[in-house]
């Protein structure tokens, strides 16, 4: 028919085919070239990024860095730091982070950047960042300054910079370039937490730490058998049970190290509801009293050394000590009695506290005549005082009071008995009581 076909319908020139589709590439090739034009870099930048990149003394990753660094540094500045993240270094020299980190160890090794350390905020307990700064060898190799100020301003900067800048120039020996490289090494940083949010929570409730040493009377229990681990966990245990894992271990060593299973025998101890701590505290209180009680007898005994063969008298002249020359007894003099008295007992505490308390003294001659003239009154006075005494006794006659106390025997017995005596028994009986009564 002829209506179906294209000349009769006009169909080819209203809706022609599309031809072949070549635009794909065009767009691509136009897109590349209007994303390379959005650079548009400054000559001196784009100069620096050329010099950069076209190093000979540098590896390849080394030189992409050195590039992308021309191209962030300030030109005026080319000393300031470098404000830039790893991510934008990183994309510009088209590197991963482990080669971007050697790049920057061959870029400090050739002396041409300088790594300043991390800092630290004191006040918001945060760590600033590490930033990147051009020697004056890079400044004068990529072109940001020329080498006539360079030598004219050598004249007025110290001398790190005067080796830096003689580097650059060709002109310092090898002893200067390993000054130079000494000079711009980089020292580790103080700390090694990473920057963020990792360091801010150091304490965190579901962390479980590396325990740390042992205590000191705690470690013979891994001669036991026992893993540093299984301590740890049994001092938690205890801590549970309101006990401490060192008194325990303290009170019971003896029985727990004779034990067939000590573990078993250790756990059953804290579980029990003996409190370890009284024993221990009253041992170490029975130690330290018998400590010093060693040491206050070691103390007497060098006290009484130091006294041996002197003579001592009270304040009141009443007493004359003598201690022996070997300190093991002493004589005692009362003025009152006539021969003095040895003392091998217990003797020297109450001595040297007498001696402390200045109740006793060194005997001067003049105390010793006074006691020894003491002593004679008083042997003079005595006899005269017990005369009188012996007269005064009242003389008895034995043999009637043996009778009357025989007789009242009797009359006891026979009341005890049940059995009456006669008149005159009872009245003898009465007699004998009143005679005792008049004699007493």
């Amino acid at each position: 028919m002829l209506i179906a076909q294209l000349s009769v319908a006009g169909e080819g020139d209203l809706y022609p085919l599309p031809p072949s589709d070549d635009s794909v590439d065009i767009d691509q090739t136009a897109l590349d070239e209007f994303l390379a034009g959005q650079s548009n870099l400054p000559w001196v930048v784009f100069r620096a990024a050329h010099r950069a990149a076209s190093f000979p003394a540098l590896p390849a990753r080394a030189r992409a860095v050195l590039a992308a660094l021309a191209r962030t540094v300030d030109a005026n500045r080319p000393y300031a730091a470098i404000f830039a993240r790893r991510e934008l270094l990183t994309g510009r020299a088209m590197q991963s982070m482990r080669t971007f980190y050697r790049s920057l160890d061959d870029l400090e090794a050739a002396g041409l950047i300088e790594r300043v350390p991390q800092k630290r905020f004191g006040t918001a307990g945060l760590f600033g960042r590490a930033y990147l700064h051009l020697t004056e060898k890079s400044a004068v190799v990529l072109g940001y300054t020329s080498p006539l100020s360079e030598t004219q301003s050598s004249k007025t900067q110290s001398p790190d910079h005067q080796l830096s800048a003689a580097q650059s120039d060709g002109l310092a020996s090898p002893g200067v370039e390993t000054l130079s490289a000494q000079a711009h090494s980089f020292s580790p940083p103080c700390v090694t937490v990473a920057d963020g949010a990792i360091y801010k929570d150091l304490l965190p409730k579901n962390q479980k730490r590396q325990p740390g040493e042992l205590p000191a009377d705690l470690q013979r229990l891994l001669t036991l058998g026992f893993r540093q681990f299984l301590i740890f966990k049994l001092m938690r245990e205890a801590k549970a049970q309101a006990k401490l894992l060192s008194d325990v271990v303290e009170a019971t060593w003896e029985h727990l190290r004779n034990a067939k299973r000590p573990i078993s025998y250790l756990r059953a101890l804290l579980r029990s509801p003996v409190d370890f701590g009284h024993q221990i505290r009253a041992k170490r209180l029975a130690a330290e009293q018998l400590a010093e009680k060693n040491a206050r007898a070691a103390n007497i005994d060098a006290a009484v050394l130091q006294c041996a063969g002197h003579v001592f008298i009270d304040i009141a002249n009443t007493r004359l000590i003598t201690v022996s020359s070997t300190a093991d007894s002493i004589t005692v003099h009362d003025y009152r009695e006539a021969k003095p008295r040895v003392s091998t007992g217990q003797w020297a505490a109450a001595f040297i506290a007498a001696l402390s308390a200045r109740e006793v003294v060194r005997a001067t001659p003049d105390q010793l005549a006074a006691f020894r003239l003491k002593c004679d009154n008083n042997r003079a006075v005595q006899p005269a005082a017990t005369a009188p005494a012996g007269h005064a006794m009242p003389r008895t006659r034995t043999s009637t009071i043996n009778d009357r106390l025989s007789d009242m025997k009797k009359m006891l017995r026979a009341t005890c008995a049940g059995v009456s005596l006669n008149t005159r028994d009872t009245r003898l009986a009465e007699s004998s009581g009143q005679d005792l009564k008049a004699n007493e």
